[in-house]
């Protein structure tokens, strides 16, 4: 199988071609760009450096979110034209499991990105016979509530510089990564997590995975319900 992957998710801009999960080749940006613009040439150097023609392709995969909200709609919007038009399966991997699968050991691995406000978007991840499992969904959570469900040693990974302290004066045993070849999303990684995922029957019905509203539809929410009229929904 040939596929290619791609995260936008967040500052990383990350996309890989791999055949049968052997790497054919990778392009990865970690600098603050606009990622409407990035996306397609690199998509197009991947293509080219890796000697595949869109025709070769049989699945496209995508980092579905959470992460940012403008960054995420770019890579599905794009992965679900380029699967529609080539008539090739679709299929998505949460950002958060691109993060964790970077990490190889028998802890937990609870990858994080900053919400704001000691506030995260945050999975817990563990390693069971070679399979990478999600033992706690995806969430978006106050840091302090997330440290209160790690109950055995863990390996923190992702954005983790600014709540290291807070995870060292809770959690004696647990261990924060300062790697950035374990900190930062890997279109690698998302390739061959996206080996293993379900393709998406209905390419049209994938939304991004937000985890939470923009504030702006939530301060709509606080005195309107999504039946109202007008309501606007995620796309």
């Amino acid at each position: 199988m040939k596929l290619l992957a791609m995260d936008t998710s967040n500052q990383t801009l990350a996309v890989a071609a791999l055949e049968d999960e052997k790497v054919l080749a990778h392009f990865q940006l970690n600098r603050k760009m606009n990622h409407s613009l990035s996306l397609m040439p690199a998509i197009e150097s991947v293509m080219e450096a890796s000697g595949l023609k869109p025709a070769d392709l049989d699945r496209i995969v995508v980092a579905e979110g959470p992460g940012s909200y403008t960054g995420i709609r770019i890579a599905v919007t794009t992965a679900k034209t380029l699967a529609e038009t080539l008539k090739i399966e679709l299929t998505a991997v949460s950002s958060l499991a691109v993060i964790a699968g970077n990490a190889r050991t028998a802890k937990l691995i609870v990858p994080l990105m900053d919400a704001r406000r000691n506030n995260v978007y945050a999975g817990i991840y563990r390693w069971e016979n070679q399979q990478l499992v999600n033992v706690s969904a995806d969430q978006h959570i106050a840091f302090p509530d997330l440290l209160d469900q790690i109950k055995e040693p863990a390996l923190f990974i992702g954005e983790t510089s600014k709540f290291k302290e807070q995870i060292e004066s809770a959690l004696s045993d647990a261990e924060v990564s300062e790697a950035d070849e374990l900190n930062l999303p890997n279109g690698i990684i998302l390739g061959k997590l996206g080996f293993l995922a379900k393709p998406i029957e209905n390419i049209h019905g994938l939304v991004p995975e937000y985890l939470k509203r923009v504030e702006a539809e939530e301060k709509w929410l606080e005195t309107h319900q999504p039946e109202d009229d007008n309501y606007v929904e995620k796309i």
